[in-house]
């Protein structure tokens, strides 16, 4: 969720050498919810992982229009060779681009959060699954996080903030635009009192223009920790220590409030699971590297902790 990630929010080629065939499903949750279900054991499924995407126009493999790097479908198909069945989805405002219906001041973040509902409650009523996992990545670790406390069995974040989001976006202008960082901070507290922000820079008019306020006071009204804490069932909390958008300590703080999860760091993974070393350059050019596999930790760590 960098600073540039924050602007752009509102505004199938496989990976292996051979094709590989996967049994899938596509569903329409709701009017505005449609995805993909792959299937490894049609005949007893068991398990089923929802996968809920970052921030921005995501769709349900993890490209946005200006970046494919399918690292949602590379989750979703290594999952599969473990015989753990998936659900993933594309963002709802991904359907209302395609509909030229996007209007920024009618967006809310408790719109995705219903979503998420809905999808988890359609897979309550499937029967072919005695249990359902949640894996949230990025925005949808928050998002996640709400919706399994209405009845998942278990909860993955995956490269989710440990702040609310204005002291996240506070955190990255002081490294990245040190000078607008005290004027961020006080705008943000008049959004938080008064729902509405007017003094602001200009170097600040891609968070607080008036259309995008709405949906920014309302992803402010979630506190990531004390939603992770009210959370009675398994958790796993990943990060990776390349990730160049969320780092580290956003994980340490959702590990402080749920100390029971468990709790993994992998090794040159950043935000896109991809596997890069300390060059920022290659860090960047895997944003739309679409068949760069996710790194293989990443899938052993999430198939150990719900298959225990």
């Amino acid at each position: 969720m960098k600073f540039s990630s924050i602007i752009f929010l509102l505004l199938y080629i496989s990976s292996h050498a051979q094709p590989e065939e996967f049994t899938s499903e596509a569903l329409s949750i709701t009017p505005l919810i449609d995805g993909t279900l792959l299937l490894p054991n049609p005949e007893n499924p068991k398990t089923l992982a929802i996968i809920i995407a970052d921030s921005g126009p995501t769709d349900r493999n993890g490209n946005q229009p200006m970046m494919k790097n399918n690292s949602l479908r590379f989750l979703a198909e290594d999952l599969y060779k473990h015989d753990i069945a998936t659900f993933r989805y594309d963002k709802r405002i991904v359907k209302q681009m395609k509909r030229g219906r996007v209007e920024e001041r009618n967006i809310r973040f408790d719109d995705f959060i219903e979503d998420a509902i809905a999808v988890l409650e359609h897979f309550k009523q499937d029967k072919r699954f005695s249990k359902v996992y949640i894996i949230g990545h990025g925005q949808g670790s928050l998002i996640g996080m709400v919706t399994a406390q209405e009845g998942a069995d278990g909860f993955i974040s995956i490269a989710g903030a440990g702040q609310e989001i204005d002291d996240v976006i506070v955190d990255q202008l002081a490294e990245q635009a040190p000078g607008l960082t005290d004027n961020a901070r006080t705008s943000f507290d008049d959004l938080r009192v008064n729902g509405v922000a007017y003094n602001y820079s200009e170097g600040l008019s891609s968070i607080f223009r008036k259309e995008l306020q709405p949906f920014i006071f309302s992803w402010m009204q979630f506190e990531p920790k004390e939603e992770i804490e009210k959370l009675q069932i398994p958790v796993l909390i990943i990060n990776g220590d390349k990730d160049n958008q969320v780092q580290v300590s956003e994980a340490e703080l959702l590990q402080a409030a749920k100390p029971d999860a468990e709790y993994k760091i992998i090794p040159f993974m950043n935000h896109i699971f991809k596997q890069v070393h300390d060059n920022e350059l290659e860090n960047s050019k895997t944003y739309n590297q679409y068949d760069l596999p996710v790194i293989p930790e990443l899938i052993g760590t999430i198939v150990d902790f719900i298959k225990k």
